[in-house]
């Protein structure tokens, strides 16, 4: 095993537990390894601090573990295993009101790199580092041996790793073969799940109980769901008795799965209506109709260089709202950037508030599920980050 050497007082965030070594610490390697390898990280005293897959780029080592053990089979057996053992502790497994949930969440369940997402009997499996795409079949065969109701394993990587790796990324199947799209259930609502062509796995399953909670606000209120893809707000409010709701995103293909959606969970629904259009676009056009608009667009900020002009994409986008919105109203809105913490969002908010000249108030402070784990030597996992306003 190829060593990977720190500078000087380098290894303080290893000595923390943080799963991330930056290629800047890195005083030298005893050979070059491959992207993909699994290396050992010593402090400039030659102490042991971890073992992980080595990746070119700012993050150079994913950490696996802090111990000196071998990184083998019986290695991702249990790491494996123990995430599926807390999703059955959490009661996700074998629910007849919902069959997704999420099995692997990256460093939050120890596994630096591997997004692993459950619809029914298929586990679509997404790696962002090379050295999870290289053993993927090493994990399918895993996967299916843990969690007895999985049949197929497909793998989703061809967005998510590194575009300079000299690897295969073409997606497909694994083990197994199904469609490439079929019906999910969420708390008894239908969904379409297109892990072929689909956004991440091909659902959006951090928000489920986001959705929820909205589905309890959504009674009687004109609802406008911003950057809709699938519907998945779109359809809790309906079933919440809203009286009307518009579903708005860019892309005609996501407002064409959105109206597939809402058919097939309310076929008679005639107080739906969607458009293909460009969020700013459309609230420019509103006249104050809607008493609850929902705010989840895609990350503004993918790195750490985006955070200025992505703070003022989420500043302009809910001042516009909170001007938009009737009085005593409800705001739902989200960010999904990493790269964003709790309170710069929160500090965004404030400021569009503010400029607005509306009252506001915090209801509810929301984050991602259990299932989606947060890791807490890793912060940078709890990505999303959402407030429920309420709009004087």
């Amino acid at each position: 095993m190829i060593t990977i050497t720190l500078k000087p007082k380098k290894e303080k965030s290893l000595l923390r537990f943080h799963p991330w070594v930056f290629s800047g610490a890195i005083q030298k390697m005893d050979k070059k390894p491959a992207e993909g390898d699994v290396v050992k990280v010593v402090s400039s005293r030659g102490d042991f601090l971890g073992v992980g897959h080595y990746q070119i780029g700012s993050i150079a080592v994913r950490i696996l573990s802090f111990k000196d053990e071998p990184i083998d089979t019986h290695f991702w057996m249990r790491r494996i295993n123990d995430a599926y053992q807390m999703r059955k502790m959490l009661g996700l497994i074998n629910l007849p009101q919902n069959n997704m949930y999420r099995l692997i969440h990256g460093e939050g369940d120890y596994l630096p790199g591997l997004i692993v997402d459950i619809y029914d009997d298929t586990a679509v499996m997404q790696a962002h580092s090379v050295g999870m795409h290289l053993i993927r079949n090493v994990l399918a065969e895993i996967i299916v041996k843990v969690v007895p109701e999985i049949k197929n394993v497909y793998s989703k990587s061809e967005t998510t790793l590194p575009y300079y790796a000299p690897i295969e990324k073409e997606d497909g199947y694994i083990i197994g073969k199904k469609s490439d799209t079929f019906m999910a259930v969420e708390n008894g609502l239908q969904f379409e799940v297109d892990w072929l062509k689909g956004q991440k796995t091909g659902f959006f399953v951090d928000q489920r109980e986001n959705r929820k909670l909205l589905e309890k606000y959504a009674k009687d209120r004109s609802v406008l769901n911003m950057f809709c893809y699938t519907g998945g707000f779109s359809a809790y409010a309906l079933r919440g008795g809203a009286k009307l709701v518009h579903s708005v995103d860019s892309s005609a293909i996501a407002i064409e799965s959105t109206d597939r959606n809402v058919r097939t969970n309310f076929p008679n629904a005639s107080n739906h209506q969607s458009f293909a259009e460009d969020a700013f676009k459309f609230l420019d056009s509103c006249t104050g109709e809607y008493d609850m608009i929902i705010l989840d667009p895609p990350a503004f900020a993918r790195h750490k260089n985006a955070i200025r002009n992505a703070l003022k994409g989420y500043q302009r986008l809910n001042e516009k709202a909170i001007q938009i919105i009737q009085p005593n109203s409800l705001l739902f809105t989200f960010s999904c950037s990493q790269a964003i913490s709790k309170d710069q969002f929160r500090l965004a908010i404030f400021s569009a508030a503010a400029d607005a000249g509306r009252d506001v108030r915090i209801l509810h402070q929301l984050t991602q599920p259990a299932d989606h784990p947060i890791n807490i030597y890793h912060p940078e996992g709890e990505y999303l980050k959402g407030l429920v306003l309420f709009v004087e």
